[in-house]
């Protein structure tokens, strides 16, 4: 068995998985703390904004050619559940998380994340461990990818986490056939 010098896209997708409940966890336990949870709902927002780019143009497009029918079903599913997750993200952009309206947004979408975590891990990972792709290989590209976007959304200035946002929730899903 040859040695594996990366992780493969699989464990840093679970990892990223494993970040954002973390950041849901620290959003709940800072309750009475509006600035750090301003500052979580945006590291949620921001980890998922970037997390979703990697799927779409990166793990969906490699896996979705190769699937059976029921892991493809599950892949544009997963897909159309990244649109409502920026629908959610977008609602809470600059509130105030002690505002009831910011609180459901932040809960739902905790939810929201839950479920699709479940099914990814549970339901369409093992089917892409069975496939011949060099998981490795795109674990590497992925990291690359994540620290490009990672950095694009650091920029100081606004509008370029707003079109980095924007350019995510336009893709063009067709494109993957």
């Amino acid at each position: 068995m040859a040695s594996r010098n990366h992780p493969t896209i699989i464990e840093l997708l679970k990892a990223d998985h494993r970040e954002v409940d973390k950041l849901f966890e620290e959003f709940e336990q800072a309750e009475g703390n509006a600035k750090k949870q301003m500052l979580l709902a945006s590291r949620i927002g921001q980890a998922l904004t970037i997390h979703a780019e990697i799927e779409e143009n990166l793990f969906y497009p490699a896996v979705l050619p190769l699937l059976d029918e029921e892991g493809a079903d599950l892949t544009w599913e997963a897909a159309v559940e990244h649109g409502t997750l920026r629908g959610l993200i977008a609602g809470m952009n600059g509130g105030d998380p002690a505002q009831p309206a910011i609180k459901a947004h932040v809960t739902v979408l905790k939810e929201y994340v839950q479920h699709h975590v479940r099914e990814e891990e549970k339901e369409l990972f093992p089917r892409v461990q069975q496939l011949d792709l060099d998981l490795e290989a795109m674990g590497a590209e992925m990291l690359q990818l994540k620290e490009g976007l990672a950095a694009a959304a650091a920029e100081p200035d606004t509008n370029s986490r707003t079109i980095l946002i924007a350019d995510v929730s336009v893709r063009d899903v067709a494109a993957w056939h």
